[in-house]
Formats: C-alpha cells, structure tokens, sequence
C-alpha cells in the first residue's frame, strides 16, 4: 500500500512556482528594485542560445517600454520578491537598465514642505 499525501504535506503551487523560477534566492544580487523602480529593455532581445528562462524573456518583452516592478510582477502574476530577483539577473548580463526611485534624502528641502503646505492651506 502506498502512502498518499496527506493536507500536512501538501505544498501550495503559488509558493512553488517563484521558489523555483528563482532557484530559491530572494534577493537580486544587484540592484534593491523597489515596487516603483522602472527597467527598460536594452539592446536587442537575446538569442535562444542566451540561456534565459521563460520568465526572463517575458520580462525583457514587457520592458519594451520602461515598466515598474510593480507592473511586473502584475503582468506575470508573480510575486514582487520574485520579480526583483529576476530583474536583478537581467541587470547582471545588461540586459536591463534600472532607475531607481528618488532618494529621501532629497525629500528635506524645507522650501518644498512649506510650498505644500501653503498649497494645502489655500484649498
């Protein structure tokens, strides 16, 4: 008689899949890829020889265009973490450029804060 899984053993598919589409790793190995970075495509997409995953490849098609993370990872149906390590493998071989999001640092000009406020006030 053979054991049959039972609900303990079962694993869900939606952990799965971006387990193995990332071969386990959770962090790109460049780049931080916040859910508002924007990749772009560059250069011409890679030959079947270039040794990509499907994933890969969509993401450089849907980067035609300059796409966030989020929109990524909405577009494939994939976790955002899973989405960063993927962008981070294409940004690795050039394959993707990245712009990353403005700093806060550069968020502390008190000028801008009391022109909001000002605009705020005139509402």
């Amino acid at each position: 008689m053979r054991d049959e899984p039972t609900d303990e053993h079962w694993v869900d598919p939606e952990i799965i899949r971006p387990y193995v589409v990332t071969r386990g790793r959770t962090q790109p190995a460049h780049g931080r890829f916040d859910l508002i970075s924007m990749a772009l495509a560059v250069g011409p997409p890679p030959g079947p020889d270039a040794g990509l995953d499907p994933e890969h490849l969509r993401i450089l098609q849907l980067c035609r265009e300059p796409k966030s993370v989020a929109e990524i990872a909405a577009y494939l149906n994939l976790p955002a973490g899973t989405i960063r390590v993927l962008l981070g493998d294409l940004f690795d071989r050039e394959l993707v450029s990245a712009q990353e999001p403005q700093s806060e640092v550069d968020m502390h000009d008190m000028k801008m804060y009391r022109a909001v406020l000002d605009g705020l006030r005139s509402l």
